[in-house]
C-alpha cells in the first residue's frame, strides 16, 4: 500500500493524491485527468523513472529525476564497481549534473562503440540451454540511460520552465517526515494509518 502524490514544483503545493496497491501507469493517468479536470495547467512534470509514465505525460515536456537515474545505474553496476566498462559508465554519469544533452550523448556514444562486442557477449546455460547476456546487468545500466536520455536534460533545454532535474522537494520535503510518522504509528490498522496520510497531506496543503 502506497499513496501517489502530485505537487506544484513552484508553489510547493500538494495538488493532488491517491491510494494505491502498486504503482499502476493508469494510477498516474487518473490523476493526470482529475488535475486536468480541476482547472490546472500543466507546464512540465519531472518524474521518477517508473516505466510508462512519461508516455501519460507525451503532451508536457518530461524531466526524469538525475538521483533515481543515478540510483537505478548503481543498482546494476553498484557503488564500486570493479568492470572496467561500469567503471567508465559510473564516470560519465557522475557528469550527468554538469554536461548537456549533446556532450553527455556523445560521451555515452563512444562508451557504447568501445564496448558494444563486450557487451554482446552470450553466456550459454548448461542445465536450460538458454541464453542470456554474460553482462546483463551492465546492458540493462546502459539501455536504462539510453531510454531515459530524451527527458535527462529536459531542465536544460526548457530553461526558462525552471524544472527541478530532481524530485527531492517531495521526497525529502513531503515524504521522508510521512515515513518518520507512519513509523512511529506502526502499531495502529491500515484505515487509520491511510487517515494520518491523509490528515498531513491536507495540513501541508494548507500550510504550504
Amino acid at each position: 500500500m502506497g499513496t501517489l502524490v502530485f505537487m506544484d514544483s513552484i508553489t510547493h503545493e500538494i495538488l493532488i493524491w491517491k491510494h494505491i496497491q502498486t504503482e499502476r501507469v493508469d494510477d498516474y493517468k487518473y490523476l493526470l485527468v482529475e488535475l486536468l479536470n480541476l482547472g490546472y495547467t500543466i507546464l512540465s512534470v519531472t518524474i521518477d523513472g517508473k516505466r510508462g509514465v512519461n508516455s501519460v505525460f507525451k503532451d508536457y515536456p518530461v524531466q526524469m529525476c538525475h538521483f533515481h537515474q543515478k540510483r537505478i545505474i548503481q543498482r546494476y553496476i553498484t557503488l564500486h564497481p570493479k568492470l572496467e566498462a561500469s567503471q567508465e559508465l559510473k564516470k560519465i554519469m557522475t557528469r550527468l549534473k554538469y554536461s548537456d544533452e549533446n556532450r553527455f550523448t556523445k560521451a555515452l556514444d563512444i562508451w557504447y562503440i568501445k564496448y558494444k562486442s563486450f557487451l554482446d557477449e552470450i553466456t550459454i546455460h548448461p542445465d536450460s540451454q538458454k541464453s542470456s547476456y554474460t553482462h546483463k546487468k551492465l546492458v540493462a545500466a546502459y539501455r536504462s540511460i539510453r531510454n531515459n536520455l530524451p527527458y535527462l536534460f529536459t531542465y536544460k533545454n526548457y530553461k526558462k520552465l525552471n524544472l527541478s532535474n530532481t524530485t527531492n522537494l517531495i521526497e525529502g520535503g513531503v515524504f521522508s517526515p510521512l515515513k518518520i510518522l507512519i513509523k512511529i504509528h506502526r502499531g495502529l490498522s491500515k484505515s487509520l494509518k491511510l487517515k494520518i496520510v491523509d490528515d498531513y497531506l491536507v495540513s501541508y496543503k494548507k500550510k504550504e
